[in-house]
């Protein structure tokens, strides 16, 4: 798989904004946008088409430790994260994920606004993409 050039992860990151999806996968030429909420498209990726993660760029509106490990476990080569948690970013980093972002915060909050998104509260202690995604699948279930 090459790399996508510049223009073609601007594009990603401009249909992630003109078209208010919650994340853009990119391969090559194809590219498709997703608007469920939290970690929901990242998960069903993974678990049922996870050749389409692998290898890809990801343009998200937030990207919180959760969304980062169902990334790296899915192989994305490159993430762009309009909000980032510290954790997301270094558990990013650390699988040598190459990370684009505009702001990077403490945690993700919940979408009330009255304290830590579930899932960044969930996969807090967590050190391991694999740890999270225990964590993640009966979070997932529980829904």
């Amino acid at each position: 798989m090459t790399e996508l050039t510049q223009e073609q992860r601007l594009a990603a990151v401009r249909r992630l904004r003109a078209e208010q999806c919650s994340c853009v996968i990119a391969k090559g030429d194809d590219m498709a946008g997703y608007r469920e909420r939290g970690v929901k498209d990242l998960f069903r990726l993974l678990k049922e088409r996870p050749e389409e993660l692998a290898g890809a760029f990801v343009a998200d509106k937030v990207v919180g430790k959760g969304a980062a490990a169902l990334m790296i476990l899915g192989g994305v080569r490159d993430v762009y994260a309009g909000i980032i948690s510290r954790s997301a970013l270094g558990l990013l980093e650390g699988a040598g994920v190459k990370v684009e972002m505009e702001h990077c915060v403490p945690h993700i909050i919940n979408r009330s606004g009255t304290g830590i998104c579930p899932v960044e509260m969930l996969c807090r202690d967590c050190v391991t993409a694999e740890e999270c995604l225990l964590l993640i699948e009966n979070f997932m279930k529980s829904l």
